[in-house]
């Protein structure tokens, strides 16, 4: 039964992970291009600024505490109520953040200017960047419903146990960003055009985010009916469970708005530590979101189920699979950091010291991976039982942690404190989590994590040794110079790698390495 569940983990979190996978990548391409266009320089910040507005909300009210109070809610309406309550919760849901999301957009609208004052104040010191970035917001702000009206779809379908299509709709925001760039490449524009022409494509992408899940729902019977019912006992339960865990996320925010105030005084920051997250999200998307996302569904319907030792196996073995992935993952960023940089962003009007700069933020970004992806995979076992105040406190403390990290290493880190705060935060968080996870529920100590977790060390050390000396070897042959040569070092580098840690995992018997070896033969015979 336990290898069962093992396999049924591993089919599901591989699929969210092919997904995610295409999206992410998806996205580096939506990122080279906006480099390739934009640079590092006062547009590419104003627009990064201007972004950071809807998108903060958007990870307040949506992906964010929404999703992690719907899943359960929606799931546990199902068990003791039947889909067609859990389909009127939904059409509840979807009318009262239609309300409500319209109002904030209008409230933004009137407020932009201020706004981006408060939030990047070294902007000020530029001629116009300050102005740039309010327009900028403007246009962007109907993002925030058009976003979180995906995030509610995701979340219906992930309940009903459908991960693969809600995992590939961000594929569809960058997809659509990706060709509204290349059209403005393709038409000349330069400057304040594109960022304007980026601007409306992001609007763009965030319809189809949300609009290609839409035949799905209907697939699962879902009909909107919209109904103005906040009263709703569903929909109470989930405003009970996101009061914490807004507050939470929102001290969250405090991190990316302290941030963004330090980084607006040096010019360039802000997008050289965006460019450089950009990288991180992909290992962070493909694994630490993947499994996450395919724990939270298994742990809220064997919560409601009241089968509380399969939640405690689904969370030790989401822990050890994403051990096993982000682990190599960390290491082979830190070793390949400026041939993946150089590869993925520097042409156009990005140079090599923008590579130097990003390449360096990635180091201390990547830093706190694993705890980052172990924070999205214990938190949902916390939202599963109705305790989202541990969240809650594991946040705030890493607020606390990342706001120290900033006062003190700015001066001489630069925004380099950036990085290096968000890691530290993570880690604070995680350790919160493990530690009143296994207080009060167990299951976590004495189940051989902590053995895994040096193999896994062990084996992605020797990995990253193997990855950078097979790289340096290709480019003292080749060179870095084209697109060819920057392609064929650092995917040496990357296939050696795997190699490596592959037959180093299996020398250590590491049960994952079997497991992911299998699922992925699977789905090359299905293939």
């Amino acid at each position: 039964m336990v290898k069962d569940e093992n396999r049924s983990l591993a089919r599901s979190a591989t699929l969210v992970s092919s997904m995610v996978g295409v999206s992410r990548v998806m996205g580096l391409v939506r990122e080279q291009v906006f480099a390739a266009l934009l640079g590092a320089g006062p547009y590419s910040d104003a627009f990064r600024i201007a972004f950071r507005i809807p998108n903060l909300v958007r990870d307040l009210f949506a992906e964010g505490a929404l999703s992690a109070a719907l899943v359960p809610t929606y799931s546990a309406t199902i068990e003791k109520e039947g889909l067609p309550a859990a389909h009127r919760l939904a059409s509840r849901l979807f009318t009262l953040l239609a309300v409500c999301l319209g109002l904030l957009v209008v409230v933004g609208w009137v407020f932009a200017e201020p706004l981006v004052d408060l939030i990047a104040p070294g902007f000020s010191a530029v001629q116009g960047k300050a102005e740039l970035a309010t327009r900028l917001t403007r246009v962007m702000l109907p993002f925030l419903p058009m976003v979180s009206f995906a995030a509610v779809a995701m979340g219906m379908l992930n309940a009903r146990g459908r991960f693969g299509l809600p995992a590939f709709a961000p594929a569809t925001f960058n997809l659509a960003s990706i060709t509204v760039g290349v059209a403005l490449w393709a038409a000349g524009f330069e400057g304040e055009s594109v960022a304007f022409g980026w601007a409306f494509g992001t609007l763009l992408g965030g319809a189809a985010q949300f609009l290609v899940q839409w035949p799905a729902l209907r697939a699962e019977g879902y009909r909107f009916a919209p109904e103005w019912s906040p009263g709703d006992p569903g929909v109470r339960r989930i405003g009970a469970l996101m009061a914490p865990a807004t507050v939470g996320l929102a001290a969250v925010q405090v991190n990316v708005f302290a941030s963004s105030i330090f980084a607006s005084q040096m010019p360039g920051a802000v997008s050289w530590l965006e460019y450089a997250f950009r990288l991180l999200y992909l290992p962070l998307g493909i694994f630490g979101v993947a499994i996450a996302t395919v724990a939270a569904s298994g742990l809220s319907r064997q919560v409601a189920q009241g089968d509380h030792e399969a939640a405690a196996r689904t969370l030790r073995q989401s822990l050890r699979f994403a051990m096993f992935l982000t682990l190599p993952a960390t290491v082979g960023l830190i070793a390949l950091r400026e041939p993946i940089v150089r590869l993925v962003y520097e042409r156009g009007r990005f140079g090599a010291e923008d590579t130097r700069q990003v390449a360096a933020a990635l180091v201390f970004y990547v830093l706190g991976l694993c705890a980052l992806t172990a924070v999205k995979v214990v938190a949902p076992a916390f939202y599963a039982v109705g305790e989202p105040r541990v969240p809650l406190a594991g946040s705030l403390a890493a607020v606390a942690t990342n706001l120290v990290v900033l006062a003190t290493c700015w001066g001489w880190l630069g925004h380099l404190a950036v990085a290096l705060g968000m890691s530290a935060g993570g880690f604070v968080n995680a350790f919160i989590l493990l530690v009143v996870h296994q207080r009060r529920r167990g299951g976590l100590r004495g189940q051989g994590l902590a053995r895994a977790a040096l193999a896994m060390v062990g084996a992605s050390l020797v990995m990253g040794v193997a990855a950078a000396a097979a790289t340096a070897g290709i480019e003292r042959w080749v060179g870095t110079v084209g697109v060819s040569a920057q392609l064929l070092g650092t995917i040496g580098g990357v296939v050696t790698g795997v190699l490596i840690y592959a037959l180093a995992a299996h020398a250590l018997r590491l049960p994952e390495a079997t497991l992911a070896a299998d699922t992925l033969r699977r789905r090359l015979r299905r293939g």
